[in-house]
């Protein structure tokens, strides 16, 4: 289920989709987009408000790979 996500999530998840869309990105690449010291912090907020996906990396199962929901897909799971 996807819920609303709190402002300053929003501004980093608006940061994040306009560079990756619904591409594949590491915590390093968000990281280096974002430039804040709270990037963990904020990749599992949009993952406990269903707004990201997170996976294993195939080549390394010590890392994550992330992916954006659509802000399209969000707003019309939060209308049902």
């Amino acid at each position: 289920m996807i819920a609303p996500l709190p402002k300053w999530i929003m501004l980093a998840y608006s940061r994040l989709w306009t560079k990756f869309k619904a591409k594949q990105f590491t915590f390093s690449q968000a990281e280096k987009l974002l430039k804040l010291p709270n990037t963990s912090i904020i990749l599992s907020r949009l993952k406990k408000y269903g707004w990201l996906i997170v996976e294993l990396d195939p080549n390394d199962s010590r890392k994550r790979l992330y992916k954006l929901i659509s802000p399209l897909k969000a707003v019309e799971e939060m209308a049902k």
